[in-house]
């Protein structure tokens, strides 16, 4: 009987992979990977292992949960090594503890390798801090889609009275909805929010604003999937932190040009 390691490959910069997930990849036989996983950790895989696609668009599933399921335990039953490799962490809204479950029912020894998940990660990259002392000291992550396409089973009205940041991931195709809740819920519409689109890679962009404004903003931008929303005070602080970083980096320009 072989091994499943139920791995989290971080939120796309490559470098966020942690030491103990490259050293499965690298061991495995059979890595089945999501959509979200940078390609680049998979040249790390070892000369013969298959390489099966398992990956997930918004509204298309081109491979059902049942099918990845029955993967994951044949190839164990043939004695290989299996990593299954996803983004952020297995167990942060991964279906990670649907796949152990099915492992476990069948007997098969599993491992779980957390990673660095895009609610933390994708905000600090864009100089955004997830808690701070004075205007967000406790946080939750959050689904922006549920079974049945809108996330109406959240209890928005508790969210937005007893936690001052909110953490929302694949909530793009139901933000009109999710700043509607927060607004009737009693959010300000001032309220500041931030996309963070691609978080951590090359690609990332951010557009902030505030509840009453952002979608209309998102729209122009043409921000899409993947993206984290991101709900609070704290996001002012990383736009405070980019205005400094700002007129620093016009004062050392301005005295190099002065220089020459």
């Amino acid at each position: 009987m072989g091994k499943v390691y139920l791995v989290g490959a971080g939120p796309g910069d490559p470098d966020l992979i942690t030491v103990k997930a490259l050293k499965y990849i690298q061991k495995a036989d059979v890595i089945l990977y999501d959509r979200l996983v940078n390609q680049e950790l998979l040249k790390e895989a070892k000369a013969g292992a298959d390489l099966i696609y398992c990956g997930k668009l918004p509204k298309m599933h081109l491979m059902k949960q049942e099918t990845i399921n029955h993967l994951l335990i044949k190839y164990a039953k043939k004695g290989k090594d299996v990593v299954r490799l996803k983004g952020g962490d297995p167990f942060v809204f991964g279906r990670g503890a649907e796949e152990a479950e099915a492992l476990a029912k069948q007997g098969i020894v599993y491992e779980v390798v957390p990673g660095i998940t895009s609610g933390i990660a994708a905000p600090a990259y864009a100089d955004i801090p997830i808690t701070h002392r004075d205007v967000g000291r406790s946080f939750a992550v959050i689904t922006g889609h549920c079974k049945n396409g809108q996330p109406d089973e959240i209890n928005w009205m508790e969210l937005a009275h007893s936690v001052d940041t909110l953490a929302i991931y694949m909530g793009m195709s139901n933000l009109p909805f999710i700043t509607e809740k927060l607004l009737q819920a009693g959010k300000a519409k001032s309220t500041p929010i931030a996309i963070i689109q691609e978080g951590t890679t090359h690609q990332q962009r951010v557009v902030t604003g505030t509840l009453d404004s952002i979608v209309a903003m998102v729209e122009q931008e043409k921000i899409k999937n993947p993206a984290m929303i991101v709900v609070g005070e704290v996001v002012r602080i990383g736009s405070n932190l980019q205005r400094l970083k700002n007129i620093h980096w016009q004062e050392n320009l301005t005295k190099v040009v002065e220089a020459y």
